[in-house]
């Protein structure tokens, strides 16, 4: 049995998962969970109407992951803020995000009409990424591009159908979550092309995102010496005084607890957050 009590960074169909709220909790008792945190891409759970919510024994943390501009760490990184009671000036700026989704959905597909001759006909909403368009070149009988290729031969960063989404900078991003959620923390720091920089951006926020599947000890040869060999967990509570959170980043069912916390360090998340009095 899985140690795993809470995923707190998946995706459902309001974003670009494959599970729909509706379906969660039996999904997430079917892998051993008790909790979750639904994190969709750029925008809140409108079917849920409290922070937290027990739903069918399972508790579901209303979330989300939003993407912001970093100057000091000189790219784009994610912000998973948890609890949302949204702002009008969060609604607005989601409002805004989404609708340059439809406008750079737009011209990805012109820009992929003019590398390929091929049209891609797609259905387009405010939820669209590109996922949503990777899977409309795989599944396409006139172009011979899988998943995975459309990413890195279309539409990948610096590749001909590449357009950058307008988003937030981080201060904006980062104050608008801190008045809308009850927790903010910075998600998965190695994924990115400058972790230690976006490390020191953390000190700011209420925790780092310090387990999922992709890697949670700091590998990379090139970066600063002293952390070469240093757990998240330890930078995170150590040397910025930071709460550990974790998930498995799902956007599969099959996908959905993978990764997270343990009992231990999810309660420590929810006393910190004062989400647990929502509980009863």
């Amino acid at each position: 049995m899985s140690k795993i009590y809470a995923d707190l960074h998946m995706h459902t169909t309001n974003s670009d998962g494959e599970v729909t709220l509706e379906e969660l909790p039996q999904v997430a008792k079917e892998n051993n969970l008790h909790a979750v945190a639904i994190t969709d891409h750029d925008r809140f759970h409108d079917d849920l109407s409290k922070p937290l919510e027990i739903i069918n024994g399972i508790e579901v943390i209303n979330g989300i992951e939003l993407r912001v501009e970093s100057e000091y760490a000189n790219e784009r990184i994610d912000l998973l803020g948890y609890g949302v009671e949204p702002t009008h000036k969060l609604k607005q700026t989601l409002k805004n995000i989404q609708n340059n989704r439809i406008k750079r959905t737009e011209k990805i597909l012109d820009l992929i009409e003019e590398e390929t001759s091929v049209r891609i006909d797609m259905e387009i909403s405010t939820g669209t990424g590109r996922p949503h368009i990777a899977h409309a070149i795989d599944e396409s009988t006139e172009l011979s591009y899988d998943y995975n290729e459309a990413f890195e031969k279309l539409i990948g960063n610096n590749c001909p159908a590449y357009v950058s989404r307008e988003i937030p900078s981080f201060k904006k991003g980062m104050k608008m979550l801190k008045e809308s959620c009850h927790f903010v923390s910075l998600a998965h720091p190695f994924r990115y092309e400058n972790p230690v920089q976006v490390l020191k951006l953390s000190q700011n926020l209420n925790g780092v995102e310090c387990i999922y599947p992709y890697g949670d000890i700091f590998k990379p040869e090139g970066y600063i010496n002293e952390l070469a060999k240093i757990h998240l967990d330890e930078i995170a509570t150590e040397w910025f005084d930071l709460h550990i959170t974790g998930g498995s980043d799902a956007h599969k069912i099959d996908d959905i607890g993978t990764a997270g916390l343990m009992k231990t360090h999810y309660e420590k998340f929810l006393k910190e957050s004062n989400l647990n009095k929502y509980r009863n």
